[in-house]
């Protein structure tokens, strides 16, 4: 049984902080397995992932969080990007041309992209695992739709802490019942639903920080598209 974080953000990623062997320190030290970097739409911290992860006794999940037309899509044992603004069934075919599986993260809240404000539940359940567990949630509600959801349909299920920081690193642990601590195992393993979770939720305030921080990012981002 390995204890992976499966939704992490490094400073490659427009809205996260630190670096790669930051999270990886962090996931070395609280106990993890493996770790998987899922940057928004960027692939480019994957490389330093897979290579160095081994010096911390990890394995080095490469990732991407996709932003397709519907929502936002996890893709692990995922090296190239995939273009965003793809429809949701398409977000995932490209997905697994690559060899990788689609998760999809807080899919009821659509305040953060999830992806049910666009695409019906059968749509849904064409995803390779569902995150029921994020550990940014505010109130929980909304982890509680999705862990219904995905029981009710026999769905394989993931946690994820989200992580933007590299302090919060494993606040959301997916306990995974794979054959060998490697890369093809773990997806193999979460796809067949051969998990079970280890949750604890960010601090709220640390959640309102980067929420402040996330929003003078897109501020930034708009003025510098106005005027440049």
């Amino acid at each position: 049984m390995l204890s992976v974080e499966l939704h992490a953000h490094s400073a490659a990623s427009y809205d996260g902080r630190d670096s790669v062997d930051m999270l990886l320190e962090r996931a070395a030290a609280v106990g993890l397995d493996a770790l998987a970097v899922t940057d928004h739409d960027e692939v480019s911290a994957n490389d330093v992932l897979v290579d160095r992860a081994p010096e911390y006794g990890l394995v080095g999940i490469p990732g991407v969080e996709v932003s397709s037309a519907a929502g936002h899509v996890l893709g692990l044992n995922v090296t190239d990007a995939i273009e965003p603004g793809l429809p949701f069934d398409e977000t995932i075919e490209r997905i697994r041309d690559q060899g990788g599986i689609a998760v999809v993260p807080h899919p009821f809240q659509e305040m953060r992209s999830g992806v049910l404000a666009n695409v019906g539940k059968a749509e849904l359940r064409a995803a390779d695992a569902v995150e029921v567990y994020n550990s940014r949630l505010v109130t929980g509600y909304s982890n509680r739709q999705a862990r219904r959801f995905a029981e009710r349909y026999d769905l394989p299920i993931t946690a994820g802490s989200d992580a933007h920081v590299s302090d919060m690193v494993g606040r959301a642990v997916t306990l995974v019942e794979a054959e060998d601590a490697t890369v093809e195992s773990i997806c193999d393993a979460v796809a067949d639903g051969r998990t079970t979770l280890q949750t604890r939720r960010t601090p709220w305030l640390v959640s309102a920080r980067q929420a402040y921080g996330n929003t003078r990012r897109r501020i930034r981002l708009a003025l510098d598209g106005l005027f440049s």
